[in-house]
């Protein structure tokens, strides 16, 4: 039996189809990248925003088109948030399940054989499952690993608290045998995901533990960068930059979704920081560790967002030039407490402000990587393009949405060799040179 997999959304969700990929291994399940030979097709879903739920939605109704006589799986966030109604509206789909059944997919399957569609989704928190029981691609040299799940923020425009539950930290132990393993199969990188990594380890040792967490994963030997990813400010503390800037496995890189820079917002929005703590973590980063690169994400258009606080925002990214940054336009969810505040902000105000920004951050983007030439950097390979050319990233990149280092070997190189690039040229969002070899 062959089983497709389809995932969208984000790290975590490819996380959990990894996860779910192993459990139907068990079972005698076999992972195909053709959903033309599977005997069953998942749809691994999102459904943080409405142009996720758009495309999850599209998907599905992709996969309903060539099912034929498959098994055809709805998981993940959309399902777990709207499983009643795609049951009753999309009838081609055989078995929903949310974010904390995957453990049950064989049982699922076989009861849907003997004739009956199946719903299953649960309200109460999973486990964690054992450390290994994922089922990585083949040559896992970059790959993720889940050190919590939930979220206790409870920020005004976010549902994942209602998907996800509350937060739950992983045992420290299990992280570090599962990151040992990953180590032994090939990876080089882990990259650390939750929904907060920064509040790690409150609800199981009573501290923020990451700083601790951190040291132990870096002397698992075979690692060779760790990346932080969903770092919340008001938890990055002096400890953690501290380890931060000693450890050299540590990626000089972290995730911050700050997403907007006026008090007046970001107390509607109910986030935990302000302006001037904002500011003051980002000095202290950049002061103790001078080449770190903070990527963060901004939302425009948030309810009683007028001109003044949109300029207020767009100062903050001129002003602090952030290395990465992406922008998203507010989304109106069901259930949350923006949806119900006023007065919210029109879409082609929202889509205006938005393009207004990255227009800046592409100024200062192309600025930032200019820099960079000239430079010997460490590459991470992740492709061959048609020409021949090679495809990476550096410490400072994140898989799928940083910059890339395009550049040219004398040698056959392959994904996961880490080689040393001087640059040679430098774009708004990617770099280009070529690889430095010993003879050179």
């Amino acid at each position: 039996m062959k089983i497709f997999m389809e995932t969208l959304g984000c790290p975590k969700n490819f996380n959990d189809s990894e996860r779910a990929a192993a459990i139907l291994a068990k079972s005698g399940y076999e992972k195909t990248d053709s959903v033309q030979d599977a005997d069953v097709i998942m749809v691994n879903t999102c459904g943080f925003i409405n142009d996720a739920k758009r495309e999850s939605i599209a998907r599905i109704f992709d996969m309903v088109e060539v099912k034929e006589d498959k098994v055809l799986i709805v998981s993940g966030c959309l399902s777990k948030r709207y499983g009643d109604e795609l049951f009753e509206e999309i009838s081609e789909v055989d078995i929903f399940i949310g974010v904390n059944d995957y453990e049950n997919l064989p049982k699922l399957i076989n009861d849907f054989k003997k004739g009956n569609r199946q719903k299953q989704i649960s309200q109460t928190s999973c486990d964690f499952g054992k450390p290994g029981e994922r089922l990585t691609q083949d040559n896992p040299y970059s790959v993720t690993i889940k050190i919590a799940e939930g979220c206790d923020n409870r920020c005004a425009y976010c549902i994942i608290p209602y998907i996800r539950g509350p937060y739950r930290s992983r045992e420290m132990a299990d992280i570090i045998e599962e990151a040992s393993m990953l180590a032994a199969a090939g990876a080089k990188e882990l990259i650390i995901i939750a929904q907060d990594v920064t509040f790690y380890g409150k609800d199981l040792y009573g501290r923020l533990a990451l700083p601790e967490l951190l040291t132990d994963l870096c002397k698992i030997d075979g690692i060779e960068w760790i990346r932080l990813m969903y770092c919340y400010e008001d938890k990055i503390t002096d400890e953690l930059i501290q380890v931060m800037a000693k450890e050299p496995k540590i990626c000089n890189y972290i995730d911050i979704p700050l997403q907007h820079a006026s008090d007046k917002i970001l107390s509607a929005m109910k986030r935990k920081g302000n302006r001037k703590s904002i500011m003051s973590t980002i000095e202290k980063m950049r002061k103790n560790i001078p080449d770190i690169h903070i990527r963060t994400t901004l939302i425009t258009g948030f309810p009683g967002e007028t001109k003044k606080e949109f300029d207020e925002l767009y100062e903050f990214v001129e002003t602090f030039k952030f290395e990465r940054l992406g922008v998203f336009t507010y989304s109106k969810e069901d259930g949350t407490p923006a949806a119900l505040m006023k007065p919210q902000v029109r879409s082609d105000v929202k889509q205006r402000r938005r393009e207004s920004i990255m227009r800046l951050q592409n100024r200062i983007s192309l600025e930032i990587n200019s820099v960079k030439i000239g430079k010997t950097m460490k590459v991470l390979v992740e492709e061959i393009d048609e020409s021949g050319s090679y495809i990476g990233r550096t410490q400072y990149d994140a898989p799928e949405i940083d910059n890339s280092v395009i550049f040219t070997s004398e040698k056959s190189l392959f994904p996961g060799d880490m080689v040393d690039v001087i640059i040679q040229d430098a774009f708004d969002y990617d770099l280009t040179g070529k690889e430095i070899t010993e003879e050179a």
